[in-house]
């Protein structure tokens, strides 16, 4: 579990390989010590500075000697391009044993500094079952949120069944081909509906705003079944597409191992309910028959509009949110690393960016959003004679090309139709998505304007490059966004324009449009049980439900859905 890197003169230095906590945990059964592990904050590491050399660093700076430390670990890392050249602002956890003391400890306890580590969270559920957590429980989807509710539920020895409307990842893979060689779309089997979700043909960016107990014991899962040990503290963790393909059918099988049944190729199609109240789902209607059941949590991704319907139909609660919507932006990568980074490129691989533009007056704020370094841009569509941009890239950034979205929040008092709508918001992304396919020639080319002409209000001649493989149609993308989108987005260039010198200029391409960064529906659930309105036994978790947004957040709140519900019922 530990193992050793290095000294800096008689300080030996210690990382963990596993969980951090639980490594903690064992250590303690040896030693009849009781240990605690504190966390660092406020170093800074060079770009040649070892990690052994950092983890004495920080022992020595709070005066931890080598018979006191029991181990050491990078927590959190990430790069600050804002200095020349780069750094990496770090946090370590310090394991050490109860009440050990020193000066230097005391002093950065003062400064704010050092603090006691977070506790992770577990998978593992730690109380009874409950009478659902006994039984029988459906989940729809096989994305992030899905399988992670499936997986907690199965360890405390729930019966889970994962009901998937497209493919197996290897298959799902086949039946993309005939989209990209011929344009012929499949409406179940897609970028966005199969084995793993809509993730699974992104980047597999793994980082949150969100601080939740369950991050730590979900990236130990993904590590387990392939992914690099640095997700654990990369603050801007990234696993690449081709590591999420080869992640999956692993994780797959960790889920099987655990008594999780999958059904691929299964569209869900209705419930069957005792109407209460509150009402009780006793099972569901799909593709390929009925399927009985004690309990149902709905994954649906943010692209479910007919599974929406259907529920909504059967009396399942929405209501309409805010989400984002606006274009993708390209530029050449090696123009983005040498205004990001400067002299630091060689060490530091391509660089991304994280850009934010706040409103003013009557414009709104605009930020970057899924930045996908030495990427390409996708169709993610699963409508016939719609277009939607989304970015993708391997770990190795190999890609000449750099992608992002470039987004403002629309809020339900923008959308034309009834208040009273719940969807009037997926109306509003369908108008789009259809008006962009129509400008891009009908042929899932997306409608692109260079950024200079969509700031002048022209149309953009020459040949348009792009990484998008079914290529780019010049088009007016300044009149053919909402005017409050154009508004905003033009501000935001003029201002990115001097954090990034060129950002703004004829190397960077607009392609719409970005209409599915977040869902415009959410499904009102109770704070802590996560249970739908109305109902005993249904839940809805993910981005599908309006409940997450990426990865990572929706994985934790299809697992702290799934633990609720596993212990639903005990006093």
């Amino acid at each position: 579990m530990w193992g050793k890197l290095g000294s800096c003169g008689k300080m030996a230095a210690y990382v963990a390989s596993g969980v951090f906590s639980q490594a903690s945990r064992i250590m303690a059964q040896i030693s009849p010590e009781p240990l605690v592990t504190l966390r660092l904050t406020g170093l800074v590491q060079s770009l040649e500075e070892g990690d052994a050399e950092l983890l004495a660093r920080a022992a020595r700076r709070l005066g931890i000697g080598e018979l006191d430390l029991r181990g050491a670990r990078i927590a959190r890392r990430s790069v600050d391009a804002r200095r020349r050249p780069p750094c990496l602002p770090v946090q370590v956890d310090l394991v050490v044993r109860a009440g050990f003391q020193s000066r230097a400890l005391a002093r950065e306890e003062r400064s704010g500094y050092l603090r006691p580590a977070p506790i992770p969270g577990s998978l593992i559920p730690d109380q009874p079952a409950g009478p659902l957590g006994r039984g029988h429980i459906v989940v729809v989807g096989s994305g992030p949120a899905g399988v992670f509710a499936a997986l907690p539920l199965a360890l405390g020895g729930a019966s889970v069944t994962v009901l998937e409307r497209g493919a197996v990842l290897k298959e799902r893979h086949r039946r993309l081909v005939p989209f990209h060689r011929g344009r012929s779309l499949d409406p179940e089997t897609n970028l966005l509906f199969g084995e793993g979700g809509a993730g699974t043909y992104s980047d597999g960016k793994l980082y949150t705003r969100i601080d939740d107990p369950l991050e730590v014991p979900i990236l130990e899962e993904l590590v387990a079944c392939g992914a690099p040990a640095e997700i654990r503290f990369d603050a801007r963790a990234h696993i690449g597409t081709e590591g999420l393909h080869a992640l999956l059918p692993r994780l797959r099988q960790r889920l099987i191992d655990a008594g999780v049944t999958f059904a691929f190729d299964t569209r869900f199609e209705g419930l069957e309910l005792d109407e209460g109240p509150p009402r009780r789902v006793t099972g569901v209607r799909t593709s390929q028959g009925p399927l009985a059941c004690d309990g149902l949590i709905l994954a649906t991704g943010h692209s479910a509009r007919d599974t929406w319907r259907i529920l909504a139909r059967q009396g399942v609660p929405f209501e309409a949110k805010a989400f984002q919507f606006g274009v993708r932006i390209e530029h050449p990568q090696e123009m983005i690393t040498s205004a990001r980074y400067g002299s630091g490129a060689e060490l530091l691989g391509p660089a991304s960016y994280s850009l934010t533009c706040k409103g003013s007056g009557q414009t709104q704020s605009v930020h970057s959003f899924c930045m996908c370094p030495g990427g390409r841009v996708v169709a993610s569509v699963n409508e016939e004679r719609t277009l939607c941009t989304n970015g993708m890239s391997n770990a190795t950034h190999s890609s000449p090309w750099a992608n992002s979205g470039l987004v403002v929040t629309v809020n339900p008092d923008q959308f034309a139709g009834s208040a009273d709508d719940p969807f009037r918001g997926v109306h509003f992304q369908h108008e789009q998505e259809c008006a962009a396919f129509e400008a891009g020639g009908g042929t899932y080319a997306a409608p692109a304007q260079r950024a200079d002409d969509f700031l002048a209000g022209r149309l953009s001649t020459g040949e348009l490059k792009t990484s998008l493989i079914f290529g780019a149609q010049a088009a007016r993308l300044d009149e053919l966004l909402p005017d409050f989108v154009t508004l905003a987005l033009r501000q935001a260039l003029q201002r990115f324009e001097a954090q990034i010198p060129g950002y703004s200029g004829s190397d960077g391409l607009l392609l719409g449009v970005e209409s599915r960064s977040s869902g415009p529906i959410r499904i009102p659930r109770d704070r802590k049980t996560r249970l739908v309105r109305g109902f005993s036994n249904l839940q809805a978790v993910g981005e599908g439900a309006g409940w997450a947004g990426g990865i990572m957040s929706a994985a934790i709140d299809g697992a702290g859905a799934a633990l609720c519900l596993y212990c639903l019922g005990n006093s």
